[in-house]
């Protein structure tokens, strides 16, 4: 605006020492105006949403190469993720290379100040076999004392619907279900755990025998040890993998856990 006032000022000088014609100096002014508001007004930062993509396509060897539209925004091993990414708010193109060879690729939709989860994963046992799934991520805080933890499940081939739960202190007694029934491709929602313990967490059938079909231990995959819970923090136990038959260890199926925050 100062620019106008500057402008205006300039015009009623001319006109005081006639160089110009009032009419020419009337005409003049909109394109001065019009000028202003272009170097005035600026285009607003566009609405961002945050994503984290993580690769656990059992069914695609070695290390892939994540795009958001043209924009490469990582480089991740099988069972690596990302750092949540700032991405703009719509439905953009979320694509996944092999060298140069394109895996997969699906529009995402990303609102603006929302959390995502986006899974590579193999939605079959084929060679090669990949697709993008997301989630919305509830990261507001637990409360005090507590966490949150949920249960996806995106291992191929794995029983399906599991669940996420503790086992029972009594012999022969029912576990204690920390999750409903998961099916494959699918999550459950956050819930809230005290935090400060060291629960024996396992994914287990949902059948009358409720079998253990994988131990969560310390979160790493290797099944051992006891993941210590921190108060304030946000967990993801993901079951991933493939149940097939010489497939290679790190590709068995595992249960790990991912710091959502």
């Amino acid at each position: 605006m100062a620019f106008v006032v500057q402008a205006i000022t300039f015009l009623i000088h001319m006109k005081m020492t006639s160089f110009f014609r009032p009419a020419a100096l009337l005409a003049t002014l909109p394109a001065m105006l019009a000028f202003s508001a272009c170097k005035d007004d600026k285009d607003p930062a566009p609405q961002q949403g945050r994503v984290m993509i993580t690769h656990v396509a059992a069914a695609v060897s070695g290390q892939v190469t994540a795009f958001v539209g043209d924009k490469q925004v990582g480089q991740l091993n099988y069972g690596q993720n990302s750092a949540y990414l700032g991405v703009d708010a719509g439905s953009p193109v979320f694509r996944i290379n092999s060298g140069t060879q394109e895996v997969t690729k699906k529009n995402i939709d990303v609102a603006a100040n929302q959390n995502y989860s986006v899974f590579a994963y193999s939605p079959s046992a084929a060679i090669g076999s990949a697709e993008l799934i997301s989630f919305s991520d509830d990261l507001t805080a637990p409360a005090t004392g507590q966490a949150k933890i949920r249960l996806i499940h995106l291992g191929t081939g794995v029983n399906s619907p599991v669940r996420l739960s503790v086992p029972a202190l009594t012999a022969g007694a029912a576990p204690t279900d920390l999750t409903t029934d998961v099916a494959f491709g699918k999550a459950s929602d956050f819930i809230l755990v005290n935090a400060g313990s060291t629960p024996d967490l396992r994914v287990t059938t949902t059948d009358a025998q409720r079998t253990s079909i994988l131990t969560v231990g310390d979160g790493s995959g290797s099944g051992t040890g006891s993941k210590k819970i921190e108060a304030g923090k946000i967990y993801t136990v993901l079951v991933r993998g493939i149940a097939t038959p010489g497939a290679p260890a790190a590709q068995k199926p595992q249960a790990v856990i991912i710091a959502n925050n």
